[in-house]
């Protein structure tokens, strides 16, 4: 009687356990789960995702974490991506990258939509521009041609309001800007009062080293401008003169519009005479000159003539047997003159007419 009563009794409590089920969840590696912030400092952050324990979120990357305790507070609804169902204390340990990346992708498509302005650090200087951050964790870039101050390493640190202009997230690419972006339509309606060659004042905003950044007055709004280093004197610069500053305004000519990037290209060259011209007068058809080799390049070879007047004679007036070097010198006869660029056409004399010269 005694042992049927022990039988029966272990069976109900096994019958028992059996019935119990229980309220707690098994976190998978890799698994993304629900959960609510239970505990938010810089030391530690706690979310109850229904396990036994309380899960541990690990976060190394200083800037996410800033974000995280920026933007969420105890509470608060999450997800979580599960790194370790149970550590060596007994809880798992999550993380909520995925999460913030996400929330920070939304941000930025609201941004966008409503061409709304945020504030910004500028947190490095690279050769195109600028690396921006928020204080709530979004970054991007700043390039040389969307701001209003000359790139220099003294502007690290400095906070900005910008816009963003650009978002790709397969690409990971954000693109801000200073400035007022308009649209192909607005473009259009504020260069309505402009016409090809006319003679404007713009306002130097950003000196690099392929050209000029300025902005001029359209029809309601501003807008940028751009002059090339081409576009900046008839001489050929390597860089632009030290002498153009932000802030200067500067007299130029109109000489296109870009409707895709909504710009306006400009010319300061253009409103001055053209040096060269006189001195390409010189170089009458059949002229033989001596000058200088200063570059040899895939399609020909470039001579020096003076006065920054280059020649050319192109490859295949140069005969195999030919010989020649940078730094050497050739004897050459004029073919034709481009006066656009500045540049004589010529052919080489030759002593005598190699087989298949043409």
């Amino acid at each position: 009687m005694s042992n049927l009563t022990t039988t029966k009794k272990a069976t109900s409590m096994a019958d028992l356990m059996k019935s119990v089920k229980s309220d707690f969840i098994a976190p998978k590696k890799g698994e993304a789960l629900e959960g609510t912030i239970t505990k938010l400092t810089s030391s530690e952050i706690l979310v109850d995702i229904g396990a036994k324990t309380e899960a541990t979120v690990l976060e190394k990357d200083k800037r996410i974490l800033k974000s995280l305790l920026s933007q969420l507070k105890v509470g608060d609804k999450v997800t979580v991506s599960v790194l370790n169902p149970e550590s060596d204390f007994g809880n798992s340990v999550v993380s909520l990258r995925r999460f913030v990346d996400n929330r920070i992708w939304i941000e930025l498509e609201e941004l966008k939509k409503d061409k709304k302005e945020i504030e910004v650090t500028i947190t490095e200087v690279t050769r195109g521009g600028f690396t921006v951050s928020s204080d709530n964790g979004i970054s991007g870039f700043l390039p040389n041609s969307q701001t209003n101050f000359s790139d220099s390493q003294n502007e690290i640190g400095k906070k900005l309001k910008v816009t963003l202009i650009e978002l790709n997230r397969e690409a990971h690419k954000v693109i801000f800007s200073q400035k007022t972006n308009l649209d192909r339509k607005d473009f259009e309606e504020e260069v309505s009062i402009f016409k090809p060659e006319q003679i404007i004042y713009a306002t130097i905003t950003n000196v690099t080293n392929f050209g000029l950044f300025v902005t001029l007055q359209g029809k309601k709004n501003s807008l940028d401008g751009f002059i090339h280093l081409s576009e900046i004197a008839w001489e050929r610069l390597e860089s632009v003169p030290e002498s153009y500053k932000v802030g200067e305004k500067v007299q130029v000519k109109i000489i296109g519009f870009d409707k895709k990037s909504g710009r306006v290209n400009l010319s300061i060259k253009q409103l001055l005479q053209d040096p060269f011209q006189k001195e390409l007068e010189k170089f009458t058809q059949d002229k033989q000159v001596t000058a200088k080799i200063i570059k040899i390049l895939a399609n020909g070879i470039v001579l020096d003539l003076g006065e920054s007047i280059e020649g050319f004679i192109k490859k295949e007036k140069i005969p195999p047997t030919f010989s020649y070097k940078e730094g050497g010198t050739i004897t050459a006869t004029v073919s034709e003159v481009d006066k656009n660029r500045h540049r004589v056409i010529l052919v080489p004399v030759l002593t005598e007419k190699p087989i298949g010269y043409r």
